[in-house]
């Protein structure tokens, strides 16, 4: 009877153990993907300010474009000088990135 109780501890054991691994993969995975969840939303983040970074330099631009005071045609332009270099450095910034 002793050799018994003693082999349904053991295979109590023995199961409760391998519940205990099956949680552990399980909070590993999950573990993981928050990491990698994590790491994409790092990335949308430091992408988003390079987006707001630039938009701010465009405004910046153009509120000295806007400031200046010259003719029309060369006001025109001017912005429009600008405004293709903004692109151009927009296009330099995403192929950095």
């Amino acid at each position: 009877m002793a050799t018994e109780s003693i082999d349904q501890k053991l295979n109590q054991l023995e199961n409760n153990l391998k519940s205990l691994i099956n949680s552990q993969q399980k909070e590993r995975e999950a573990k993981d993907q928050l990491q990698q969840k994590n790491s994409q939303l790092q990335a949308e983040v430091e992408h988003l300010k390079a987006q707001l970074s630039d938009f701010q330099n465009q405004d910046k631009i153009a509120k000295i474009v806007s400031s200046t005071t010259v003719e029309k045609e060369e006001s025109a332009e001017l912005k429009l000088k600008l405004n293709e270099y903004i692109k151009e450095i927009d296009r330099c910034i995403s192929h950095l990135s």
